[in-house]
């Protein structure tokens, strides 16, 4: 579907054929050894360290035949349905081993990264995330290895990958209060994308030209100054605010409360829409659409082990994750279905292959220890 032989030799279509199907192994912990032996691959396992961190091939061209499929997929899925593209934001820490002073040869592009889910720090890569979704299936698009000492920001690393997003459709860029800055919604709105994100409560707003925080502005709204609005099988309390905030002359921000919980600031929730024609319902069942990238993240590091892989070259960890992002949208594509329905079917495919070919190996009277060696079961 890609194309990948007009790109790439035989042998390089040999290693990526064998990699893809050892990440949809049962077991697979994302070291060479697993690729090794979870492929069958017939060369020597160094081959494969030579592929990531050697080999002259070209990740970059398949990235792009692979993110050229994946907006073809998206924009006719968003057509069918008549909905928006969705564009979720986000990053992820690929925790790694702290080496000692003396090593010699330690993972290049580590560093201490503060985990929001873990509150403290972390040493590891930082990946920041960028998918491409509708309403019934989400795509990985891109990713940006962080780097604080090249002194990019996760911003700029995200309004790069945004720049090569061309779409016909409407945008909504969904994003957590970690990253709606002024430069990325600017770049946003000037792709023509709208933004719908969190907000921390210490915003600015500007309710009758007086500047005031979110949350001591929430704390005047009464019961009787909000609605209900239901997304899912959640109810929450919605004041809707329409004016300026720092960076923007007229958004939309909601202050929302779980129905049930008290509207205090502990539990208040501030979402920012720039599209000002969207119903309160609207702004909020978009944006639950961003759990998608968190699925992603979470099935990416379970089931296929993106933050498994023990390779120290930048270069290898960007191959890495770039067929990480191929095997895991292989999986979508061979169920035509969600990613978990892909795995199980091409494992139960992988296992039945297997099968047939120990029975066809007895039909033709292999030897035994060819095919114990062939299977890296000698």
């Amino acid at each position: 579907m890609l194309g990948l032989a007009l790109y790439f030799s035989k042998p390089v279509m040999k290693h990526l054929v064998h990699i893809v199907d050892a990440m949809i192994t049962k077991g697979f912990s994302g070291t060479l050894t697993d690729l090794h032996h979870g492929s069958f691959h017939p060369n020597h396992r160094t081959t494969l360290s030579h592929f990531f961190t050697k080999s002259p091939w070209d990740e970059e061209t398949l990235l792009r035949k692979l993110q050229q499929w994946i907006l073809r997929r998206v924009e006719r899925s968003s057509k069918r349905e008549n909905q928006p593209i969705f564009v979720s934001i986000d990053d992820t820490i690929c925790q790694k081993t702290k080496p000692s002073s003396r090593a010699t040869h330690a993972i290049q592009g580590c560093d201490w990264h503060d985990s929001h889910t873990e509150k403290t720090s972390i040493w590891g890569h930082s990946l920041v995330w960028l998918m491409v979704h509708t309403m019934t299936q989400a795509f990985p698009f891109a990713f940006r290895l962080y780097d604080k000492t090249a002194g990019n920001s996760k911003g700029k690393l995200a309004i790069e990958m945004l720049s090569s997003l061309d779409v016909s459709r409407p945008v909504y860029v969904l994003m957590d209060s970690w990253h709606p800055s002024q430069a990325l919604v600017e770049a946003c709105l000037k792709k023509g994308f709208h933004v719908i994100a969190m907000l921390k409560t210490n915003r600015i707003l500007y309710p009758k030209g007086i500047a005031i925080q979110a949350k001591p502005f929430a704390r005047s709204i009464e019961p009787n100054d909000t609605h209900l609005v239901t997304v899912g099988e959640e109810h929450y309390r919605v004041y809707r605010y329409e004016g300026a905030l720092n960076g923007l002359d007229h958004a939309v921000v909601l202050l929302a409360w779980k129905a049930n919980q008290p509207m205090t600031s502990e539990h208040l929730h501030c979402v920012l829409s720039t599209d000002r024609e969207l119903s309160d319902e609207d702004i909020l069942r978009h944006y639950a659409q961003r759990w998608s990238i968190e699925c992603f993240f979470r099935q990416a590091k379970d089931q296929r082990k993106l933050d498994g892989y023990r390779v120290r070259q930048v270069r290898a960890v960007k191959r890495y994750g770039i067929l990480v992002q191929l095997a895991y949208v292989y999986s979508m594509f061979e169920s035509n279905c969600d990613f978990s329905t892909g795995l199980d079917l091409l494992r139960t495919k992988k296992r039945h292959r297997l099968v047939e070919f120990i029975y066809h190996a007895a039909k033709q009277d292999i030897p035994m220890d060819v095919v114990k060696k062939q299977l890296h079961v000698a």
